[in-house]
């Protein structure tokens, strides 16, 4: 008896809790909700998915906005990419306008199981946004975006309010116009060389208000990449405006991985 006290029940229990530990491994990552990544657009920067971080944080999402260099479609990706190495868990890969190539490309991954859409582009193999300008009706608006001398784009004050941000105060549109991130010109003619897309669901918000992305073209992209599609009666910045909207259907798509697993 005393041996067995000794030498084989702290055995038992440590077998048996190695065995547990292993279960309980193994099972955790079905249990558990995939992370979100928000990529925002140009002219913008990761502040611009506070609203959504906000709402899904309560939700209990684990929730990472890329912050993009706006330098290259390569050098988006690329920090996209490093977002979802650094995620423990299945991902739902989520691009604002421009970052609609972005998760395109970067969603290739294995870890993302989801893509979401937000007035965005959504191209296909080899596809620029020069090519994707041209496929719908032309934008009967005209945004007034500025050059400087080393080939960045930015929009004026004034656009951001009646064109980029249309529907919020024009006191948050100010912030916007202060703090937006310039674009490097080149992106506009760099095609998307991988397409998550066709493997992989998708969700599409379709802002109808759009000025900067003309609604038809995102009717377009949204109905050719098979998208679950949710319209907003929304300006370019969705996620601004309509953020309980935005991250519901962005909860949609969370739960529909989530029940996949």
């Amino acid at each position: 008896m005393n041996l067995f006290r000794k030498f084989i029940y702290p055995a038992m229990i440590i077998g048996l809790f190695c065995s547990f530990t292993a279960t309980a491994n193994t099972a955790a990552p079905h249990s558990l909700k995939p992370t979100v990544i928000l990529v925002h657009g140009a002219f913008a920067d990761g502040s611009s998915w506070s609203k959504v971080i906000h709402i899904l944080q309560k939700e209990g999402i684990k929730t990472v906005a890329v912050q993009n260099p706006l330098t290259s479609l390569n050098a988006d990706v690329t920090a996209t990419q490093n977002a979802i190495s650094q995620a423990q868990r299945p991902v739902v890969l989520v691009g604002h306008s421009w970052a609609g190539m972005v998760i395109t490309q970067a969603g290739i991954d294995p870890k993302v199981k989801a893509l979401v859409y937000v007035a965005a582009f959504a191209p296909d193999k080899s596809e620029n946004i020069i090519n994707l300008e041209k496929i719908g009706p032309k934008n009967k608006f005209k945004p007034q975006i500025e050059k400087d001398n080393q080939n960045f784009l930015s929009l004026t004050e004034k656009s951001v309010e009646q064109d980029f941000a249309g529907d919020i105060p024009p006191d948050q549109a100010d912030v916007l116009a202060a703090i937006q991130g310039h674009w490097a010109a080149a992106t506009l003619s760099q095609p998307v060389t991988a397409v998550a897309w066709k493997q992989k669901p998708s969700w599409d918000i379709i802002t109808q208000n759009d000025h900067m992305i003309s609604p038809a073209l995102q009717e377009i992209m949204a109905s050719r990449i098979n998208a679950h599609i949710l319209r907003l009666p929304s300006s370019h910045v969705a996620m601004i405006s309509h953020p309980e909207a935005v991250a519901a259907e962005i909860m949609d798509a969370v739960n529909a991985v989530q029940a996949a697993q």
